[in-house]
């Protein structure tokens, strides 16, 4: 399976701005689903839909509760489907953390580091995670060898920070 991240469009057969409806429908195909705060729009909750296929997980975000804004794909985990989850023909989770920052600026795009486990690429916008809920390979700096997750969001929505 190929996860292609198109930002600011959405992912591979997720466009942004997809109605709650379909949404729902297209990522029931995926695996189990699980919707939380369904319809719901306020600063403090929002609907999401999660997707759990057997290896990995995708975290919908619907922030206006009626159709998608941003999508979180977690990384793959071992399994018998070779799952590939890439950008501009980079693999985002098997090329380490401190490799794809530089690459992404060498292509243009300018990065947020803060405090270093959760990178931005707002011109794009990309958000990334290196924080790990279990035992992962540790790079040089000592946190996680790969990003555990990254965000797809539309045009300015890093802007606020």
């Amino acid at each position: 399976m190929q996860i292609e991240l198109n930002p600011p469009h959405g992912i591979t057969g997720f466009p942004l701005g997809m109605p709650a409806d379909a949404l729902q429908d297209a990522a029931a195909a995926l695996g189990r689903i699980k919707v939380t705060d369904e319809g719901r729009s306020s600063q403090f909750s929002y609907m999401k839909v999660l997707a759990l296929h057997p290896q990995f997980e995708i975290v919908f975000h619907l922030e206006d509760g009626k159709s998608l804004t941003a999508a979180e794909v977690w990384i793959p985990r071992p399994g018998p489907e070779d799952i590939t989850v890439s950008f501009r023909g980079t693999d985002v989770f098997r090329t380490p953390a401190l490799q794809l920052l530089p690459q992404l600026e060498r292509m243009g795009e300018p990065i947020v580091r803060g405090s270093g486990l959760y990178p931005l690429a707002p011109g794009l916008p990309l958000g990334f995670t290196r924080v790990a809920g279990h035992d992962v390979p540790l790079d040089t700096d000592g946190e996680p060898r790969y990003f555990q997750a990254v965000l797809v969001g539309p045009v300015g929505y890093y802007d606020s920070l």
